[in-house]
C-alpha cells in the first residue's frame, strides 16, 4: 500500500512537470470569430492595380502577421487596410459588415482608394473603437446613427467621400470625440450642436452643403473650418468664447453681421472670412499678429486700422473701406517688416503715403487698383483685379467734391 502511494505521488509529479514544460499556445492563434471576420473583409476588398497589400494575407498562416493586422493576444485590436506608403494605390470593393464582429478593435483605417458603399452600421458593435479613418474613397450613404454607441471614439475622419444626409446629433454628442473631420462630402442639414462638456478640438466640415446658422461650439475647440457651405446668420456671439482657436475658416458662405474685436486677439495662425456678407468696421483692440488674415469680398467699411500692420498676409480687397491707408501699414510693407502681402483693391480708399519713386521689395505684394485714387506706385496685381486703375469719379464722394 505504501509503495503504491509513493508510486502515485511520483506519477503525479511527472504529470505536473510535463504540464509545466509543455509549450504554451502561440499568442498568434486568433480567436475564431476574428479569423472568420478577417476572411469576410478580405473577400469584400481587392488591391487596385499596382497594389500588393493583400499578397501577404495567406490564411494558412497566422493572421496576426498579416500586413495591417495588429493583435492583442488572440484578438484583432487594430486594422489598417491598404499600403500606407505615400503614392501607393489603394483598395477597391466594399467595407464588409463583418468588421463589426471584431469586437476588440480599437483602430480602423483605410488608405485612399476606390472603396464604395456605405460605412457599415455594424461598427457600432466595436465598443472599444477609438480611431476611425476612411478618407479619400468613394463611400456613400449616410453616417450610421448607431455610431453613437462608440463612447470611446476620439477621431472620426470620413473626409473626401460622397457621404450624404445630415450629421447625426448623436455623433456630435459622443463623449470622447476630439476630431470630427467630414469635409469634402455631400452633407446637408445644419452644423450639429455639441454639449458644453464635449472634448472636441478639431471640427472640419468644409465643402459640403450645410445650411442654417453656426451654433454654440465647445470652448476648447482649436481648429474650425466650415468654409464652402451655405451657412447664414451671424457669428458675433459664437466666436468670442472660442478662446483657444488657432485656425478659423468660415469663407465662402452667406454669413453676415459684424466681426467682434476679440477675434483678432485669438491665437490664430489663419483667419479666413472671405466671400461672405460680413459688414461693419474692422476695429481690433490691440496689435494683430495673425500670419494670414483674409477679409476680402465682404461689406466691411470705415477706416483701415493701423493695428493690422503686424499681419503677414493681409487681404482686404473688394470691401467698402475708405479714407487713407495708414502710414504704419506702408512702413511695414516698404521697410521689409512682417507685412508681405497687402491687397486693398476694389475699395474706396482716397490716398496712401508712399513716394512714386519708391521701389517695393521683391518679396512683397501691394495692390491698390480701383480705389478713389490713382495708385502712386506700380505694383502687379492679381489678374482678377482687372485693369482699371481708379474708380469713376461718380463713385467717389470726395473726388466729386
Amino acid at each position: 500500500m505504501a509503495v503504491t502511494a509513493r508510486l502515485g505521488a511520483v506519477v503525479a509529479c511527472v504529470v505536473l512537470a510535463a504540464v509545466a514544460v509543455a509549450p504554451r499556445p502561440a499568442a498568434g492563434i486568433l480567436d475564431p470569430v476574428d479569423f472568420l471576420a478577417l476572411q469576410a473583409v478580405r473577400r469584400s476588398l481587392d488591391d487596385m492595380p499596382g497594389s500588393a497589400f493583400f499578397d501577404g494575407w495567406d490564411f494558412t498562416a497566422d493572421p496576426c502577421g498579416f500586413p495591417g493586422v495588429f493583435c492583442d493576444g488572440d484578438r484583432v485590436a487594430g486594422l489598417a487596410l491598404g499600403d500606407p506608403r505615400a503614392g501607393s494605390p489603394g483598395l477597391t470593393g466594399r467595407l464588409d459588415a463583418a468588421l463589426g464582429r471584431l469586437s476588440a478593435l480599437t483602430e480602423l483605417s483605410l488608405v485612399p482608394g476606390r472603396v464604395e458603399g456605405e460605412l457599415p452600421a455594424s461598427l457600432a458593435s466595436c465598443s472599444n473603437l477609438r480611431f476611425l479613418a476612411v478618407s479619400k474613397n468613394l463611400l456613400s450613404g449616410q453616417i450610421p446613427d448607431g455610431l453613437s454607441a462608440l463612447s470611446n471614439l476620439r477621431t472620426l475622419d470620413a473626409s473626401f467621400n460622397q457621404i450624404s444626409g445630415a450629421i447625426p446629433p448623436s455623433v456630435a454628442a459622443l463623449p470622447s470625440i476630439t476630431n470630427l473631420i467630414l469635409c469634402h462630402n455631400q452633407l446637408t442639414g445644419g452644423v450639429p450642436s455639441f454639449p458644453d462638456s464635449s472634448p472636441l478640438l478639431r471640427l472640419d466640415l468644409k465643402h459640403n452643403a450645410l445650411s442654417g446658422g453656426v451654433p454654440a461650439l465647445p470652448a476648447g475647440l482649436q481648429y474650425l473650418s466650415l468654409s464652402a457651405n451655405k451657412l447664414s446668420g451671424t457669428v458675433d456671439q459664437v466666436l468670442p468664447r472660442l478662446a483657444r482657436l488657432n485656425f478659423l475658416d468660415l469663407s465662402v458662405n452667406q454669413l453676415e453681421g459684424p466681426i467682434p474685436a476679440s477675434v483678432f486677439a485669438l491665437p490664430l495662425s489663419v483667419l479666413q472670412l472671405q466671400r461672405n456678407f460680413f459688414a461693419g468696421p474692422v476695429q481690433p483692440s490691440g496689435d494683430v499678429t495673425i500670419p494670414v488674415v483674409d477679409l476680402s469680398y465682404n461689406r466691411f467699411w470705415g477706416q483701415l486700422s493701423p493695428l493690422l500692420a503686424g499681419v503677414g498676409q493681409l487681404y482686404l480687397n473688394n470691401n467698402r473701406f475708405s479714407g487713407e491707408v495708414p502710414a504704419r501699414l506702408v512702413q511695414e510693407l516698404v521697410g521689409s517688416g512682417g507685412l508681405q502681402v497687402l491687397y486693398l483693391q476694389h475699395n474706396f480708399l482716397t490716398g496712401i503715403e508712399i513716394s512714386p519713386s519708391s521701389s517695393l521689395p521683391s518679396t512683397v505684394s501691394l495692390c491698390l487698383m480701383y480705389n478713389c485714387m490713382v495708385p502712386p506706385v506700380y505694383a502687379p496685381c492679381p489678374i482678377k483685379a482687372r485693369s482699371q486703375n481708379t474708380r469713376p469719379a461718380d463713385q467717389c464722394p470726395e473726388r466729386r467734391g
